[in-house]
């Protein structure tokens, strides 16, 4: 008698989440209305944000001590909110059951990260893919792409201990980017660079862009005026503006200071009367 044959077994596969399987594009994939997010007990770094942010280079300037990192930290869901609604994607960051899913499509460079001086580039980079649970299929062609982008494909194998400041923080980049992110939150991402890889930079920020939702944190306004389509102006934890950079310098006069109608916009809204009384 034939043995019967056992069909063949077969691997179930983990279901996507929701997040996963949703469109790319959202009329607004950041949105805050009232969001507050103290820092230690008494201060508030974000005081009463409301913010909408959909795809495109958004330019996020303001003095030291704005509350901009803190802003960004708490978009990337590193810092919690204290108060108000922060969605992205359209979920709530106050659901941690879905943090997971949504860092897999955030990318987050910090003003500082750690990283192992014994990596090379590209174990650094596939690292970080790893840790925001890449396909493994997808890895090895996905940190190719990223380090190319960055302009370190011939430094792919060198450890980083070896780099200078500069190309440390075009890693920093590539680790960002690899996960193809639908929000990009970028903390002082030209630091170090040299007035080349700045411009390179640009144009990097300007083709993340058009598919992305992209926040750049500066204090550089000419990266703003060359990569952003807008512009957020954040002080003392508090929206002063946000429109188009071309609205950033019409509110400038000849007589603020600034080297540039930009800077002279900037420096308008920040002294400005109803700066001061909160309503901007």
């Amino acid at each position: 008698m034939t043995p019967r044959k056992e069909p063949p077994l077969t691997v179930p596969t983990v279901p996507t989440g929701a997040l996963d399987t949703a469109p790319r594009v959202y009329a607004h994939e950041i949105h805050a209305t009232g969001l507050t997010v103290r820092v230690g007990r008494d201060r508030l770094a974000v005081d009463g944000l409301d913010l909408a942010l959909g795809t495109g280079t958004h330019g996020l300037l303001g003095p030291n001590g704005a509350g901009k990192t803190t802003l960004i930290r708490a978009l990337a869901t590193v810092l919690r909110p204290t108060g108000g609604d922060l969605e992205l994607f359209g979920h709530s960051v106050r659901d941690s059951a879905r943090h997971r899913e949504l860092r897999r499509r955030i990318g987050y460079l910090p003003q500082e990260f750690g990283y192992y001086k014994r990596f090379t580039v590209r174990e650094f980079v596939t690292y970080m893919a790893w840790l925001k649970e890449m396909p493994a299929r997808d890895i090895p062609g996905a940190v190719q792409r990223a380090v190319e982008r960055v302009g370190l494909a011939d430094r792919a194998d060198s450890r980083m201990k070896a780099l200078s400041g500069g190309m440390v923080r075009r890693v920093g980049i590539a680790q960002a980017i690899v996960n193809d992110p639908s929000v990009l939150l970028l903390d002082e991402p030209t630091v170090g660079l040299d007035p080349a890889q700045r411009l390179q930079f640009r144009a990097l920020l300007q083709e993340l862009g058009r598919e992305s939702c992209v926040l750049v944190s500066t204090h550089l306004v000419e990266d703003v005026a060359a990569a952003c389509t807008d512009v957020v102006l954040f002080d003392r934890g508090r929206l002063v503006f946000q429109g188009t950079p071309e609205a950033l310098a019409a509110a400038g006069t000849a007589d603020q200071p600034g080297d540039s109608p930009l800077e002279r916009g900037y420096s308008a809204l920040l002294s400005g009367s109803d700066h001061e009384k909160g309503s901007w």
